[in-house]
């Protein structure tokens, strides 16, 4: 039974340090100088696009591929955020000869997208990378999420992805290059209460992934899925006011991890050619948990459950 203010992932990171041998051979965050110059070395001239890329883990790899000599578009919803953003951006540059531009975008809107892509096209003369960032998420009650609510969620997070996925299908294949990543999230390989929407959104990014991988092998587009854990973005501040009390117990006190670290872990996963990107330690042990024994990460959140519901009755 986890301990008093001891969550999920505490719980998981005690049984694998103690009871199993776990070897973290590729999700170390620690600075690597040889690591970042292949990184750097990779991204050089590359032309990249990221939806989502206004704030959190869009802007923060936007900003670092324009230091490692990428030219750089980004779309997102609200014009005064983009042009905040590509001032950082273009701050970060380390060569005049690199283009940056932005797109207001909401990617729900398959019309939006179309135009969108070309001119990202346009602008940049092709496109090497698309970085799929843009997501919303809102926990709550299943009962008591509105219509609206629910839909904007796959709309956004799931639909979202597959328009701009589609929007630029054409180009890649016709290339026989590039690479596509989509973020998806750890609740994209596990689920938690409050999260039923929200999960639902990223578990369909995490299986249209697996399919877009088959799809563009044969013409050489490589297709990674980002899982980051909790990301200290305007996204987690805001959905924070609505987390009930039992995904609150579940998550336990787990820090949420910068924007910029989860940034890093996708370039260098990106540029090793990695499927399944999953950033952090911590984060890590979950992933391979559910893999190997979920019996036991469902055990262990359905306790944190329970403990939370007689606490919630305790009180009233």
């Amino acid at each position: 039974m986890p301990r008093k203010g001891f969550g999920t992932l505490d719980a998981m990171k005690l049984f694998f340090c103690e009871g199993l041998i776990f070897q973290e051979q590729q999700h170390d965050e620690s600075p690597k100088t040889g690591s970042r110059r292949i990184t750097v070395v990779f991204f050089q001239g590359k032309k990249v696009f990221i939806t989502g890329g206004s704030s959190g883990i869009g802007r923060a790899a936007a900003t670092m591929l324009a230091g490692m000599g990428a030219h750089v578009w980004i779309g997102a919803r609200r014009q005064d955020l983009l042009d905040e953003a590509l001032e950082q951006i273009r701050a970060a540059a380390n060569s005049q000869e690199q283009r940056f531009g932005s797109v207001l975008l909401d990617v729900a809107d398959r019309e939006q997208v179309s135009r969108a892509a070309r001119q990202v096209l346009d602008g940049m003369g092709g496109l090497d990378i698309l970085v799929n960032s843009a997501g919303i998420a809102r926990p709550g009650y299943l009962h008591e999420l509105s219509d609206e609510t629910f839909d904007s969620m796959m709309n956004v997070n799931f639909m979202g992805t597959a328009n701009v996925v589609r929007a630029f299908t054409r180009h890649f294949m016709q290339q026989c290059s590039g690479s596509i990543v989509n973020v998806s999230s750890t609740l994209g390989f596990m689920g938690i209460f409050g999260y039923s929407a929200y999960a639902a959104s990223k578990f369909a990014v995490t299986g249209f992934s697996d399919c877009l991988r088959q799809d563009l092998l044969p013409y050489g587009v490589r297709v990674s899925v980002l899982f980051p854990a909790d990301t200290d973005t305007p996204q987690l501040h805001f959905e924070e006011q609505f987390k009930p009390p039992e995904t609150k117990a579940i998550s336990g006190t787990i820090k949420a991890v910068s924007a910029d670290s989860v940034a890093m872990a996708l370039l260098r996963g990106l540029a090793a050619g990695r499927y399944h990107i999953v950033p952090g330690f911590m984060n890590s042990l979950t992933y391979y948990a559910m893999r190997l024994v979920p019996w036991l990460v469902r055990m262990v959140i359905d306790a944190d459950l329970r403990k939370a519901r007689r606490q919630l009755e305790a009180d009233t």
